[in-house]
């Protein structure tokens, strides 16, 4: 086991959450291509998308059928610009490669919002340290793992989701999961 899927293994075991990371047959850098092979709805995907907000570094765990609304989501947060972070900055702040983001097993806690469309889903999957690992949890759980604030990413759920073939990426536009 990896490195990074070891460190979520063990936060998850430390956070008394049942559901351990899985490797997929085939690495999925996409929202649409995890939900594929998981046999799921491209919603239940976690995305962990990472961002600059004004000077730090925030994760945004958003469903997989969200593009996120970086100005509405700045305003939200109280921040003068939410925008993507690079994939050095990606690196530094989770010690994970885009693609693989998990929202644990940092090197050190990053600022956490989860976005509430992913309550809809019983069982949602997140990336468990590279691109070809998962995790299954409940959204409860993913609120308490990463001590994270609630937040919508678009104004209304409604109009807003992107199709099952458009993921959002490290922008919230489409690729990082």
């Amino acid at each position: 086991m990896h490195a990074n899927t070891e460190r979520v293994s063990a936060a998850l075991e430390a956070a008394h959450i049942a559901g351990r990371p899985r490797r997929l047959d085939s690495g999925a850098t996409t929202a649409a291509a995890a939900a594929a092979l998981l046999g799921c709805d491209v919603g239940a995907i976690a995305n962990s998308l990472v961002f600059t907000a004004d000077d730090g570094i925030i994760l945004v765990m958003t469903s997989g059928a969200h593009r996120v609304d970086t100005e509405y989501f700045a305003g939200a947060i109280g921040a003068g610009r939410v925008g993507r972070a690079s994939a050095d900055q990606v690196r530094s702040a989770t010690g994970q490669p885009i693609g693989g983001v998990a929202p644990t097993g940092h090197p050190a806690p990053v600022t956490t919002y989860v976005d509430p469309a992913l309550a809809e889903y019983p069982t949602i999957w997140a990336a468990a340290g590279t691109p070809d690992t998962v995790f299954p949890l409940a959204y409860d759980e993913l609120v308490r793992l990463t001590n994270g604030t609630e937040q919508p990413v678009v104004p209304s759920a409604a109009g807003k989701s992107a199709d099952a073939g458009s993921a959002p990426d490290e922008s919230g536009q489409g690729g990082q999961r």
